[in-house]
C-alpha cells in the first residue's frame, strides 16, 4: 500500500486490551448507537431541503427578471453554488440519512439528483456505495479508476497517447479538469441508463423522464431568455464552477491518502478511517462541504445524519486514540496540497526531467 507525502501510514492497534464483544467497530458501533446518533434528524433536513430550494426558486427568479445580460453570469455562479449544495441532499439521501424510509430518501434523491440537478441518482449511487465499500482500494474503488487521473504508479505507467501527457501534468491540471467534472457526472449518469444492468426498466424509465425534464427545461431557460452567445457562456460558467465546486468538496476526502493493493485484507473500521482525511474548520466549512469534511466519521457510519456528524467526532478520535489507529485531520488548502503532491509524485516517472 502506497500513501502520498504527509499524509499518515496505517496504524496497528498495540498492547494488551481488555475482553469485549465483537469487533473494534462493534464496540464503537455501540457507543454511537448509545449515544443516539444514528436517529434520524427530519426536522434539521426539513429546514435544509427548504432553505436550498428557496435560493434554487430565488436563482433562477432572478435570472428570469435580470434577462437577456451579460450580468446572467453572476447568477450563473451563484446557481453553479446552489446546484452543488442541492447534490449534496441526493448525496445525504442516498445513503438513507433523511428518512427511515427507502422510498422517501430515494423520491428526494431523484427529485435533488435527476430533476434539479439532472444527474443520475441511481447511477451516482451504485458507483458511490462501490466507493465506501472499498475506499482507496486498486480495482475495487470506482473513484481511483484512473480513467483521467493516475493515482498509483501502475497506472500512470499504462497510459498511451495523450494519456502520458495528462498523468505527466495532472498535479498542473488538476483544477482546470474539474472544470469539466459536471459535464462528466451528467455524460455517465445518462450513459448508465442504456448501459448499466443494476435498475429496472420501471427505475430507468423514471430517472429517463426526470433527467429530460431538467435538460429541457433548462436549455429551454437559457436559450430563450439569452441570446445565443450569452447563453453558451451561461452553460459554460454555471456548468465549469459546479464541477469545481462538487470536484474541490470532494477532492481533500481520500485522495493523497493510503491505498490498498486489489487483495489486501484490513478489518472495516481500520479501511474506513486510514483512508479518510477530515478537514477542520467551523460551521462554514460544514455548510461549504456538505458534511464531507467529517470524512472519517461519515465513512464509518454512513446512514448517520450530516447534523450528527460533529457531534460523533469527539467519540471517533478518541476511539482511534485509545486503539492506537491513525485518525487524520487537516486544514482545507494543506489537504489540497497533499493532494497535488501525490499526483505530482504519481506522473514523476514520466516527466523526462527527473530522469538520472
Amino acid at each position: 500500500m502506497g500513501a502520498g507525502n504527509g499524509a499518515p501510514t496505517r496504524g496497528d492497534s498495540g498492547g494488551s486490551r481488555p475482553a469485549r464483544r465483537g469487533s473494534d467497530y462493534a464496540e464503537l458501533s455501540r457507543q454511537v448507537k448509545a449515544a443516539g446518533l444514528l436517529q434520524r434528524r427530519p426536522f434539521s433536513y426539513a429546514v435544509r431541503i427548504g432553505v436550498n430550494l428557496l435560493l434554487l426558486v430565488a436563482g433562477w427568479g432572478a435570472f428570469a427578471v435580470i434577462g437577456a445580460s451579460w450580468w446572467q453570469m453572476l447568477t450563473a455562479a451563484f446557481l453553479g453554488v446552489v446546484f452543488t449544495q442541492t447534490g449534496f441532499i441526493g448525496h445525504d439521501a442516498g445513503h438513507q440519512q433523511i428518512s427511515a424510509s427507502r422510498r422517501v430518501n430515494d423520491f428526494i434523491g431523484r427529485v435533488h439528483g435527476n430533476l434539479l440537478v439532472g444527474l443520475s441518482y441511481g447511477w451516482w449511487n451504485s458507483k458511490h456505495n462501490r466507493h465506501h465499500a472499498h475506499p482507496n482500494q486498486v480495482d475495487r474503488d470506482p473513484d481511483i479508476g484512473g480513467s483521467a487521473i493516475a493515482f498509483t504508479e501502475d497506472q500512470t505507467h499504462a497510459r498511451k497517447g495523450v494519456g502520458v501527457w495528462l498523468a505527466r501534468s495532472q498535479a498542473w491540471l488538476f483544477f482546470p479538469m474539474l472544470l469539466l467534472e459536471g459535464l462528466n457526472l451528467h455524460v455517465a449518469g445518462v450513459r448508465a441508463l442504456f448501459t448499466s444492468d443494476t435498475a429496472t426498466p420501471r427505475v430507468k424509465a423514471i430517472e429517463a423522464g426526470l433527467l429530460l425534464a431538467h435538460l429541457g427545461g433548462y436549455l429551454a431557460a437559457v436559450f430563450l431568455v439569452l441570446t445565443p452567445l450569452q447563453a453558451v457562456a451561461f452553460i459554460a460558467v454555471h456548468q465549469g464552477l459546479f464541477g469545481l465546486y462538487m470536484g474541490c468538496s470532494f477532492a481533500p476526502n481520500h485522495k493523497g491518502m493510503p491505498i490498498f493493493a486489489k487483495g489486501e485484507k484490513i478489518d472495516f473500521l481500520r479501511r474506513q478511517v486510514l483512508t479518510s482525511r477530515n478537514i477542520r474548520g467551523g460551521p462554514f466549512t460544514d455548510v461549504a462541504l456538505g458534511g464531507l469534511n467529517y470524512q472519517v466519521e461519515h465513512h464509518l457510519f454512513p446512514s448517520m445524519p450530516r447534523a450528527s456528524l460533529p457531534r460523533v467526532q469527539p467519540m471517533v478520535r478518541e476511539f482511534c486514540a485509545k486503539h492506537g489507529i491513525e485518525y487524520y485531520e487537516t486544514s482545507l488548502v494543506d489537504s489540497y496540497v497533499q493532494v497535488l503532491r501525490h499526483l505530482n509524485t504519481v506522473g514523476g516517472s514520466l516527466r523526462p526531467e527527473l530522469e538520472y
